[in-house]
């Protein structure tokens, strides 16, 4: 007789995959998947070699969070056709899975990034950074949208881009450097989503690469254009020209009470 064709007892069978020997009983009593023999001395059900691939199967299937019932229809109307459709329906969930993942990767990495950032920071400082391209998802407004105008359209944002909870981005505003140049220091003109892994870029904003100028600012809005000056005044004792738009975002709102302590990070493109 071939190896491959002797009985193998429960135990064995399930050692030999990883599993409880009760997981075998429960298939086999509810039809799922069945023994090869039933030994007639005492009853005890066996296995042979040969059915160790459909077992893998399913076992494969439950680790892809496959429901009994669904693996019970594909193993009553088993095929190539069957389960190629099958497993292309689990692979795009695993895919939109990783995805997210990834993001909440990101997510974690630019909070830590944040932390490293509180815990080493000269807020005096004024620096020049390289930053690589970005696509934002920007809202535009203006003086006269309201806060809870706001929060209507980043809410209808997220929910175009399909983001489970706020955290899955990080979120600023934008105001032109004309304007800050001008001394219209409240005249934001759009709201910036920083989406990871969006699948595309085309119609939304570029965040171009290159040199930056970078500045924190601690307390309440009304000390921003006393360093936004600064700022400028730094570009000029250093022949930086500036251009594009400030991207300023809170970099601490998870670890303060007070807004005497919210610190806020200010971004400017150099003109190359």
């Amino acid at each position: 007789m071939n190896k491959t064709d002797k009985l193998l007892t429960i135990g064995q069978f399930a050692a030999m995959h990883g599993i409880n020997k009760k997981t075998l009983m429960w298939y086999d009593e509810i039809g799922l998947f069945k023994p090869a023999a039933i030994n007639p001395e005492n009853g005890y059900r066996c296995y042979n070699y040969h059915q160790s691939p459909i077992l893998e199967t399913i076992l494969l299937l439950r680790e892809l969070d496959v429901s009994i019932s669904e693996i019970q229809d594909f193993m009553k109307n088993r095929s190539a056709e069957n389960l190629k459709c099958l497993l292309d329906e689990k692979i795009a969930q695993l895919d939109l899975q990783l995805m997210h993942l990834q993001a909440v990767r990101k997510t974690l990495f630019n909070h830590r990034q944040n932390m490293d950032t509180l815990l080493t920071m000269d807020l005096s400082k004024i620096s020049i950074i390289e930053k690589e391209k970005r696509c934002l998802v920007t809202v535009d407004i203006n003086r006269d949208v309201t806060f809870e105008k706001e929060v209507e359209l980043i809410t209808a944002q997220t929910s175009k881009y399909q983001l489970g909870r706020l955290h899955d981005a990080s979120y600023g505003s934008m105001i032109s450097v004309d304007s800050l140049l001008a001394g219209r220091f409240d005249d934001y003109s759009k709201l910036f989503i920083e989406i990871p892994f969006l699948p595309y870029c085309d119609g939304l904003h570029t965040m171009p690469g290159g040199k930056y100028l970078r500045a924190f600012h601690k307390g309440s809005w009304d000390g921003i254009p006393k360093r936004y000056q600064e700022l400028f005044d730094y570009a000029v004792s250093h022949d930086l020209t500036l251009h594009g738009f400030s991207y300023e975002r809170g970099i601490n709102e998870n670890v303060i009470d007070r807004i005497e302590d919210y610190i806020v990070q200010i971004e400017i493109p150099i003109k190359s």
